[in-house]
């Protein structure tokens, strides 16, 4: 029999407990050279924090900066290794994230918009994969 934590926000999901994810949780873009940490304003707590949403992805509001960016696509990246006669040079990340988190749960809603799972990602117009490594959240089996 699974234990789960006390006030750790789960969701049941076809047999399955799911971990949403809310405020504070842990990012990390595969271009960037720093974690970030997810910021959403909603009015659903769990853990006394706000429960995030697949529309949580707003640069600098949801989505703070990653340190510095690698991605070669990047045109600060482009400008900076041309700067250095073609050595390659990373350039401050600016997130430009675009769409929404994926996959979905369409079944577990706040105010009809799917709630943001440990599983789901968002990606960067540069090429770089934002996922979930901390939930903020933590399961005990």
């Amino acid at each position: 029999m699974k234990k789960r934590q006390k006030n750790t926000a789960y969701a049941i999901d076809e047999g399955m407990f799911i971990m949403v994810v809310v405020y504070g949780a842990c990012l990390q873009c595969s271009f960037g050279t720093t974690p970030s940490s997810l910021s959403c304003i909603n009015n659903v707590c769990a853990q006394n924090k706000q429960v995030a949403t697949i529309n949580d992805t707003i640069p600098f509001l949801n989505i703070q900066s990653f340190g510095m960016c690698s991605a070669p696509t990047n045109p600060a990246v482009i400008a900076a290794t041309a700067a250095k006669a073609g050595i390659f040079t990373s350039a401050p990340c600016i997130p430009a994230i675009q769409g929404k988190w994926l996959p979905i749960k369409p079944n577990i809603l706040i105010n009809n918009i799917p709630v943001l799972y440990q599983g789901s990602m968002c990606m960067c117009p540069y090429g770089g994969v934002v996922t979930i490594t901390t939930p903020d959240q933590f399961k005990v089996f």
